[in-house]
């Protein structure tokens, strides 16, 4: 009865599927691990000011991202297994990072071809980013530009906590908005005691500062 030659089409065509899905599951991973890759690079470009490289590193991302999904059009179950959405988190995180620190727009997810979730969870993370960023302009006795940031930091934590719905929706987002959260209090508390330090360095006529520690 399993011998006949349409059942052992059917199994053939199964094994056509599968085969199918798994190239296109590991060139897909492939690409996610790249987008990874060249948002982490980015995010390093842009602390080093080398916004033109950063900018060049996440547009080649943002094409493999882009090329993962369309590997993946037709396995849903395999999209939505997490890697591509890990990846898209990265490659927003960057992208916020960049447009802060660059003093531009934050493009939206339809103009970075990343869902809706994906794209708060990176909103989120770019903060622990923008928290490194200050802390630098701190050093380096740029306040008020550190105020920008830290206003940037305080905007985007007025969004996420309009965003309250359940983790099951939006990947632990409440999470994220907690630790956000924290490192908001951080970040303000190192920044006034910064700011009453230069003020009494002006005072006395020294520019002696004690820079937090991350």
């Amino acid at each position: 009865m399993l011998r006949t030659p349409e059942f052992q089409a059917t199994i053939e065509r199964i094994r056509e599927h599968l085969d199918a899905k798994y190239a296109a599951r590991e060139e897909a991973l492939r690409l996610a691990r790249e987008v990874v890759r060249g948002a982490a690079n980015a995010i390093r470009a842009t602390h080093r000011g080398e916004f033109a490289l950063a900018e060049a590193l996440l547009a080649e991302s943002r094409q493999k991202l882009r090329a993962a999904a369309e590997l993946l059009t037709e396995h849903p179950d395999v999209l939505w297994a997490g890697f591509v959405s890990d990846a898209a988190k990265e490659l927003v995180e960057a992208w916020v990072t960049l447009s802060v620190i660059a003093d531009r727009p934050i493009p939206g997810p339809e103009e970075l071809d990343v869902e809706a979730v994906s794209y708060v969870q990176g909103l989120a993370e770019a903060v622990g980013e923008l928290r490194r960023h200050l802390l630098d302009l701190i050093r380096t006795g740029q306040l008020d530009r550190a105020e920008a940031i830290l206003g940037a930091m305080d905007t985007i934590y007025e969004v996420l906590v309009t965003l309250d719905y359940p983790d099951g929706m939006t990947g632990g987002l409440r999470r994220l908005t907690d630790q956000v959260r924290g490192i908001l209090e951080r970040s303000r508390g190192d920044l006034t005691i910064s700011l009453r330090q230069w003020e009494l360095a002006r005072y006395l006529g020294t520019r002696d500062i004690i820079a937090p520690h991350e």
